[in-house]
């Protein structure tokens, strides 16, 4: 059986009320996330213990702070992923993604107009030169609920996956059944992921490349067994905000270099690449996320998605003559052979067929044509 330690803090976590915004409109009646609402003005009249910070870096601290509160509200709204009475197991690696990840969802849950609960839970998978003290030390000093869950998978990993090949898919499988069953196991209603923006990136790069599909890491995912619900709350955060804000808090982070050199990872390859398109064009990651939030199955090419079989035309009587200056018609036999004019009239303009939006000036652009075709 797996083995496992539990840590309840018998006191309730103290927090600093000034330093997270508390102006939030508790509703009367059915309490919403999405009433997590922060204010934009900064802090003037908060304290500061450590001394050693400058103002400029807690000034910094501050505002980042917010984003990410922000960015992960907005997420958890957008998709429901938090809901009232929730017990939401948040899985922590030792990573900057999954320390970040907990850390602002307990301040969310300070403030929330909803009662949720947060447990942590880390499977130790017994990779050679694992510090087993580092993650109950910070867990137990935060006065976390959390669960310290012991199986060797590792071993398991290098006994299935061929040598010179990577361990991160089979780990990953492994780790990901051991999670959701104890999720069942405890109660949990939601399973967090420390998945941030640039992952759901990365995988949607990873197979379109290499898997043939147009698929990604969704915010919000219902197991194929049904039995879980698995989150993403970090969806609309960026990386390297992500790591900024792990430097600040000064995370004790695990580095994930415990099973050996494993060269030639796809996604480190892929992460290279968004990371020199964010460097050459600062847009660009967030309109190919977007792009994943506004999909058009009809311009796609899936079958499945979209019935393409059944298309047929569904045309009226209003005639449309070509606007120009002339048609030329050649091998006019031919044309009339086949029942098409030979001699097509034209028009200047119909206002019957002007583009018009209301409220715009849509009816004024003139159209054009792409110069490749």
């Amino acid at each position: 059986m797996t083995a496992a330690t539990l840590f309840t803090p018998s006191i309730t976590p103290q927090f600093d009320k000034d330093s997270i915004d508390t102006d939030i409109k508790h509703q009367a009646k059915t309490p919403d996330i999405s009433t997590m609402l922060y204010d934009d003005s900064d802090d003037e009249n908060e304290d500061f213990t450590d001394e050693a910070q400058s103002l400029t870096e807690s000034a910094q601290f501050r505002k980042l702070q917010k984003k990410l509160r922000r960015q992960v509200s907005w997420a958890i709204r957008d998709f429901n992923m938090i809901e009232d009475g929730d017990v939401v197991m948040v899985c922590v690696s030792g990573g900057k993604d999954s320390y970040t990840l907990l850390d602002i969802l307990l301040l969310l849950k300070r403030i929330a107009p909803i009662h949720f609960d947060i447990v942590a839970v880390n499977l130790d998978q017994k990779q050679p030169g694992y510090p087993e003290d580092v993650l109950p030390a910070y867990l137990n000093e935060q006065c976390i609920a959390h669960y310290i869950l012991e199986k060797d998978t590792y071993s398991i990993v290098k006994s299935v996956v061929p040598e010179g090949k990577t361990y991160c898919s089979a780990c990953s499988r492994l780790r990901r059944g051991s999670l959701y069953g104890f999720a069942k196991q405890i109660g949990a209603t939601k399973i967090a992921l420390g998945h941030h923006r640039d992952d759901m990136l990365a995988t949607f790069f990873l197979n379109l490349f290499h898997g043939g599909a147009l698929k990604s890491m969704p915010p919000k995912l219902l197991s194929d067994d049904k039995q879980n619900m698995l989150i993403r709350p970090l969806a609309y955060v960026e990386e390297k905000d992500i790591i900024e804000y792990a430097s600040l808090k000064e995370f004790p982070i695990i580095p994930c270099n415990l099973c050996g050199s494993q060269t030639n990872l796809q996604r480190a390859i892929i992460n290279d690449m968004l990371r020199e398109w964010d460097n050459a064009h600062p847009q660009r990651l967030a309109s190919i996320f977007k792009a994943m939030q506004n999909v058009a199955p009809s311009q796609l090419a899936d079958r499945e998605l979209f019935d393409f079989e059944t298309l047929s035309l569904e045309r009226d009587n209003n005639e449309r003559l070509f606007e120009g200056d002339n048609i030329q018609a050649g091998q006019v036999e031919s044309l009339a052979e086949i029942g098409l004019p030979v001699s097509p009239e034209t028009q200047k303009f119909n206002p019957d067929f002007t583009d018009t939006v209301k409220g715009s000036r849509a009816s004024t652009i003139i159209p054009t044509i792409n110069p490749v075709i």
